[in-house]
């Protein structure tokens, strides 16, 4: 029989993979606050030019859309991929000026169904995502392939040996070794690079993928 602490425990792993509902806001405000360095660490990774086209997929709180946005400028232009109604809801609500600029767009897809044209982005990020994907080859190939030549995607993931020991990662979490992501991205084209930082409660690792020119 599953125990009230098993139940617990799936619904909070389930509400980090896709936020939604009451409990999504609050879940969603918690990732804002507990990402927010590898978010930014990301966001410096990926390089986005001034000027140019940047996706933060599977955004969550949306905390990487406004770094995004201001990185871009107002030349520039942001998509916002999620897969939850929910957050998507939320960030229009958020967002509502730079929606209505068109500096920024909301669509919903996932890592392995990326809504976006063949080579249409400079870069892109994607913090915390990756554990809720089986198949990481499919994940690294649609990166691929809506990066331009030269772009750049970092991925962003908390320490698979420290995540083990978190008592909702039994409940819905695939924790890989980072070689295991870094041989993914070199299968699907990109020149890699990893940066560790062990600064915080959990060190965090930013996996970033440069597309060949």
């Amino acid at each position: 029989m599953t125990s009230l602490r098993q139940r617990l425990l799936t619904t909070i792993a389930g509400q980090l993979g896709r936020p939604h509902g009451t409990l999504g806001g609050v879940v969603a405000g918690a990732l804002n606050r507990g990402n927010g360095q590898a978010i930014a660490t990301a966001v410096a990774a990926a390089q986005v030019p001034t000027g140019g086209v940047a996706a933060d997929i599977g955004f969550g709180g949306g905390a990487g859309l406004r770094l995004l946005v201001d990185a871009v400028g107002t030349g520039g232009t942001v998509y916002g991929v999620e897969i939850s109604d929910d957050m998507l809801d939320r960030a229009r609500r958020s967002f509502r000026g730079d929606l209505d600029s068109d500096r920024l767009r909301l669509v919903e897809g996932s890592l392995t169904a990326l809504p976006l044209e063949d080579a249409s982005l400079d870069a892109a990020i994607t913090v915390n995502t990756v554990y809720f994907l089986d198949d990481l080859d499919a994940v690294c190939a649609e990166l691929a392939r809506v990066l331009k030549p030269a772009g750049r995607v970092a991925v962003g993931v908390g320490d698979p040996d420290a995540m083990r020991a978190l008592p909702m990662t039994p409940y819905g979490f695939r924790l890989r070794p980072v070689a295991d992501i870094v041989a993914a991205l070199e299968r699907a084209g990109f020149a890699v690079d990893v940066e560790t930082r062990t600064d915080g409660r959990m060190p965090r690792h930013t996996i970033t993928g440069r597309r060949g020119d």
